[in-house]
């Protein structure tokens, strides 16, 4: 056993239904993360938490807009959140947002 820490990763978007947790499906079962996906609207599958951002090392917010929300709750939570810029027009598993996923994190250091 090498005694790496598993990385935290938080993927968030608005509904957590299709951008966050397509995210999330495409590292489950990776050694090096542990995943969690959420979203900011008060109907979201799973809303996001003070709780899951405190956990997180790393988030990945689909835009701006969930920036700006996941600060609301956590105004210290500034340097860990990185914005992909993925617009709300996939659905979950679209190999289209699977590829953009990819390369969007990729650039992250995220190996997927």
């Amino acid at each position: 056993m090498s005694g790496t820490k598993a990385e935290k990763i938080l993927f968030v978007c608005t509904g957590n239904v299709d951008r966050s947790r397509t995210a999330q499906d495409l590292l489950m079962g990776k050694g090096a993360y542990e995943v969690r996906s959420a979203g900011t609207w008060e109907w979201a599958v799973r809303r996001i938490s003070k709780e899951d951002i405190d956990w997180a090392d790393r988030i990945f917010a689909m835009e701006a807009r969930h920036k700006e929300a996941i600060l609301c709750l956590s105004p210290l939570a500034r340097e860990k959140i990185t914005v992909l810029d993925i617009p709300v027009i996939y659905q979950r598993g679209d190999a289209a947002l699977v590829e953009l996923l990819k390369q969007r994190l990729s650039k992250h250091g995220i190996v997927v």
